[in-house]
């Protein structure tokens, strides 16, 4: 992984669940083995209770002009909200990117 942020996002069972959004290497491919690969890996230098529900790559995530991940943009994405401001953003077309995105993978 290059970089990542989660958050938590609602879960009809569990009140909360875990969404990581993780942009991979170059050289790295994005796929689903990938995916159970960070999952086991959470689980094992953290705990069972960290590992992620869902992981959602992203080619960016959305940053402040300063470079700060903007978590608070991702919980609308993973809630389906209506996304807040969004005037401090780097490149706004991120978090449109992740909306759409995240919408296709449901």
């Amino acid at each position: 992984m290059a970089e990542a942020a989660v958050i938590a996002r609602p879960h009809e069972i569990k009140g909360q669940a875990i969404a990581a959004f993780v942009t991979v290497k170059g050289s790295v491919q994005a796929t689903d083995a990938l995916k159970d690969e960070i999952k086991a890996r959470v689980a094992k230098k953290i705990g069972a209770l960290a590992r992620p529900d869902d992981v959602i790559y992203a080619a960016e995530l959305p940053k402040t002009r300063s470079g700060t991940i903007m978590r608070r943009l991702l919980r609308d994405v993973a809630e389906g909200r209506a996304l807040g401001d969004t005037t401090t953003l780097a490149d706004p077309n991120v978090v449109a990117t992740l909306k759409k995105q995240y919408e296709d993978k449901e």
